[in-house]
């Protein structure tokens, strides 16, 4: 137990280095897949099956694959068209990834509002469109927050395999501390510590915003 806390100490600038890269590695992927998954649940529900089909081969594709191989295809095919930094290769690679469920939770939010809201924003002069961001899409968001917090959580804990294309995250540095020590228990311990601490932070944000909402009902 000492050693686990001298070690600890020792390397508390490395591993808040490391910290750091993953809020912000995080925090842009997830940010970036938000956006694709909403366009994607947009095209899911569309009366058009071109677009419908276009939504299901993306999804199936991410579905069927596993997330680290993702990342190598889209980092070193990314490279191989435009130089682009690291951790922006890291950060498109698990937006890709995250993009898909984020789809499948907002489709499915989306069509769990009453279609008798669509017919009132309709019925109101609202163009479909206008329906949609104004009256359907608020609402399902509120639905969806308690499944889109998981799978954020879900999203930082998947940016640790980023490491595996060189970038330097908790798990990266845990990795390279451990190589250089030979001590790789006790770093991957300390790493499993930081993922838990971000996690429980997060977890607590989701449910102070769920409670928000619930009281706002």
């Amino acid at each position: 137990m000492s050693h686990l806390i001298e070690v600890f100490i020792d390397t508390y600038d490395l591993f808040l280095h490391g910290l750091w890269i993953t809020l912000q590695l995080s925090a842009a992927s997830l940010l970036i897949a938000f956006f694709i998954g909403l366009f994607f649940a947009i095209l899911k529900i569309s009366n058009f099956k071109v677009l419908e089909w276009i939504a299901d081969a993306y999804i199936w594709l991410v579905r069927g694959t596993p997330l680290i191989v993702q990342i190598f295809v889209l980092y070193y095919g990314l490279v191989e068209i435009v130089l682009i930094p690291m951790f922006w290769a890291g950060a498109i690679g698990l937006a890709f990834h995250s993009g898909a469920y984020i789809a499948e939770i907002i489709r499915g939010a989306i069509q769990s509002i009453d279609k008798g809201q669509t017919e009132a924003g309709r019925s109101l002069g609202m163009t479909k469109g206008q329906t949609m961001k104004r009256i359907i899409l608020p609402q399902a968001f509120r639905r969806a927050v308690p499944s889109l917090g998981n799978q954020f959580i879900i999203g930082i804990k998947d940016s640790s395999l980023v490491s595996f294309i060189g970038l330097q995250e908790i798990f990266g540095v845990a990795s390279s501390g451990g190589s250089n020590n030979f001590d790789y228990f006790t770093y991957y311990f300390i790493a499993a510590i930081y993922y838990l601490i971000i996690v429980l932070a997060l977890t607590l944000i989701v449910n102070h915003i769920e409670k928000r909402m619930a009281k706002s009902d």
